[in-house]
């Protein structure tokens, strides 16, 4: 049974690969800068983090209330390992093993079946007219109509995708996590991680 210990917001950088006799790909996080501004208990936490310039009357109203500047301009509960209010407690992850990433994926809008779904499609020659279409989606007499779950054309991409990767290297100086692999998501999304153990 996994054991969560600490949850940190994360931005992704993207993508690298080691030197070495055997190269491997990697994946650059920075650890968000992130300030705890009240322990709820469990180890969990209200904490401040800077994403973009927007700040209205209730996020004024926030900062003021927990006595932080102006550009930690959101909020979001997450489980630390601070006893005490202030900056973010970053220790865990210099002995971390393995983290779960949670980032969205690439929206990719409104797409056909063979994007969305690895549909073969129909012949590729002239006078098929049978190309990129989905083809038949009835049920002719019985039951009359479209069977819930089929694989059609629509929505793709844009969801939330959770991976398991092993960390290689953590440089606290820069707060910018290695992990082994790949993960969801453009560059320069912003997602969370879980330390396990």
């Amino acid at each position: 049974m996994e054991f969560l210990q600490a949850e940190f917001l994360v931005e992704k950088i993207g993508m690298s690969r080691t030197i070495g006799t055997s190269s491997i790909a990697v994946t650059l996080l920075k650890i968000i800068d992130t300030k705890v501004c009240e322990l709820l208990g469990s180890g969990k936490a209200i904490v401040a983090y800077k994403q973009g310039k927007f700040v209205n009357k209730p996020i004024l109203g926030q900062q003021k209330k927990y006595n932080i500047t102006r550009e930690f301009n959101n909020f979001a509960t997450i489980k630390v390992t601070n006893t005490e209010v202030g900056n973010l407690d970053l220790s865990i992850l210099e002995n971390a093993k393995r983290v779960k990433v949670s980032l969205k994926t690439k929206g990719r809008g409104f797409s056909g079946v063979m994007k969305r779904w690895n549909f073969q499609g129909g012949p590729a020659a002239h006078g098929s007219r049978f190309h990129r279409a989905p083809g038949s989606i009835g049920n002719r007499e019985w039951p009359g109509r479209v069977q819930k779950g089929k694989k059609m054309s629509g929505h793709y991409g844009d969801e939330l995708v959770t991976t398991q990767n092993e960390i290689l290297s953590f440089d606290k100086a820069n707060s910018v996590l290695v992990l082994k692999g790949s993960v969801p998501g453009y560059n320069g999304i912003y997602g969370r991680i879980k330390v396990v153990k």
